[in-house]
């Protein structure tokens, strides 16, 4: 009887996004590793503080909707959109590892000075 003949391939070579445990990765340069995270901060910080902004700002939208004879409900809406506002500053200051006792937390007070302007003035 005959028996097939077995034909040898010549092994192809790996595909480089398969795992070889003979050719382990190399270790990430420190400074490639900390300009990533600086620029991951950043991003995070800058759509948390745009995110919290909005909240500030409905919040002073919503007391525009708040009938006249209601004064009180405005001012009240417009400092709790002010809350916000120093809360985005703070975040914004927290995760970009910078001290959070800064002059900037003043300008998140600027939502509730404006909405108490526009709405009650």
């Amino acid at each position: 009887m005959n028996q097939p003949v077995q034909r040898t391939t010549p092994s192809a070579p790996r595909r480089r996004h398969l795992i070889d445990p003979a050719a382990p990765r190399t270790a990430p340069d420190p400074a490639d590793v900390a300009r990533l995270q600086r620029v991951q901060r950043r991003i995070v910080s800058a759509l948390a503080f745009t995110t919290i902004l909005h909240l500030a700002a409905g919040f002073v939208i919503a007391a525009d909707h708040v009938a006249p004879d209601r004064p009180d409900a405005r001012v009240a809406l417009c400092l709790i959109g002010g809350a916000f506002g120093v809360g985005a500053v703070l975040s914004l200051l927290v995760i970009n590892r910078r001290p959070w006792q800064s002059p900037w937390l003043l300008l998140g007070a600027l939502p509730a000075v404006l909405g108490i302007w526009w709405t009650v003035l």
